[in-house]
C-alpha cells in the first residue's frame, strides 16, 4: 500500500519551462526597443551563449551534480553557505553580464551597457513570472490528508526556496521538502531518494516518484526501487529510461493510485 508520494517541482508543479521562456521574451522585446534586434532571434543567442559559458567555469561539475541549469544561473542569488554555492555567487554576476552581451554582439550589436541592464532586467521579469500549472492545486488538494506528501527538487536551496516564497500556495500541502543543494547530491542519485524514504519514515515499496524528467525522477526512482509515474506533457519517447507508469497530466495520477 502507498503511503507516501514524492514530487519533483520544476515542471512537474511549477511550470518552469514557461516561467523562463516568458522572463525571456519580456526581456528580448525590452532590448529590440533600444535598438533594432529581433526579440526571438536574440533569445537564441543569449540562450546558446549561457549555455556555453556555463559550462566553461569551475563550478560547472558542482552545478551538474546538484541540478541547476545555465537560466537558473541567469536569475538566481545563490546565497548558500557551501563553498560551492559561494563560489557560484561570485560567478554569477559577470556570467550574467557577458551572456547578454554576447548574445547582443553574435547578432552584430556591441553594445556592453545595454548587454549589463539586460542580466539585471532578466532576474526581474523571472521573479515577476511564477506559473503553476492549472491541475496543480486540484491534485495536492485531494491527496492532502490521505498520503505523506515530500517535495524533492534538484537545485540551490536559495533559489528554489525562492520560487517557493513566490509561489506561497505550494509549500503548505508538503509534510518535508528535500532540496538537492543542501542534501549535497541530487537526483538521480540513489542516496538522495534513501534519505527521502527515511525522512518520512516509510519503505520504498510504500512511495511513488512523480516527476517530468526522464534522467533525474525517473531513473533516480528506479535505482532506489520506487515506483516511478512520469509526467510526460509533451509527448517525448522514453527511450532507454522506462518509467514504471506514464501520464499527460497530473490528474491523471489518481487512477494509477487505485492500481498501486
Amino acid at each position: 500500500m502507498m503511503k507516501a508520494i514524492f514530487f519533483d517541482l520544476d515542471d512537474t508543479l511549477l511550470w518552469d519551462q514557461k516561467s523562463v521562456s516568458e522572463a525571456f521574451a519580456l526581456t528580448c522585446r525590452y532590448a529590440s526597443e533600444k535598438v533594432k534586434v529581433d526579440p526571438e532571434k536574440l533569445e537564441k543567442a543569449v540562450r546558446n551563449a549561457a549555455k556555453e559559458l556555463y559550462s566553461s567555469y569551475d563550478t560547472y561539475a558542482f552545478t551538474q551534480k546538484i541540478g541547476i541549469n545555465p537560466f537558473e544561473g541567469l536569475w538566481g542569488d545563490f546565497l548558500d553557505e557551501d563553498d560551492n554555492f559561494v563560489k557560484l555567487k561570485e560567478i554569477v554576476p559577470s556570467y550574467r553580464k557577458e551572456a547578454w552581451t554576447k548574445g547582443l554582439l553574435n547578432l552584430g550589436i556591441d553594445n556592453i551597457p545595454l548587454g549589463e541592464e539586460l542580466a539585471e532586467r532578466f532576474p526581474e521579469e523571472r521573479r515577476k513570472s511564477p506559473f503553476i500549472y492549472d491541475e496543480t492545486f486540484r491534485v495536492l488538494e485531494k491527496l492532502k490528508g490521505r498520503y505523506k506528501l515530500l517535495l524533492l527538487t534538484n537545485g540551490s536551496p536559495d533559489l528554489q526556496n525562492t520560487k517557493l516564497t513566490i509561489t506561497p500556495e505550494i509549500s503548505p500541502y508538503f509534510d518535508e521538502i528535500i532540496i538537492s543543494g543542501a542534501f549535497g547530491v541530487g537526483k538521480p542519485d540513489i542516496s538522495i531518494f534513501q534519505h527521502a524514504l527515511e525522512r518520512m519514515s516509510v519503505s520504498k515499496e510504500e512511495a511513488i516518484m512523480v516527476g517530468d524528467n526522464l534522467m533525474t525522477d525517473i531513473l533516480g526512482a528506479t535505482r532506489a526501487e520506487i515506483t516511478s509515474v512520469w509526467v510526460n506533457r509533451h509527448g517525448k519517447k522514453s527511450g532507454d529510461v522506462q518509467p514504471d507508469f506514464e501520464i499527460n497530466k497530473l490528474d491523471e495520477l489518481f487512477s494509477i493510485l487505485e492500481k498501486v
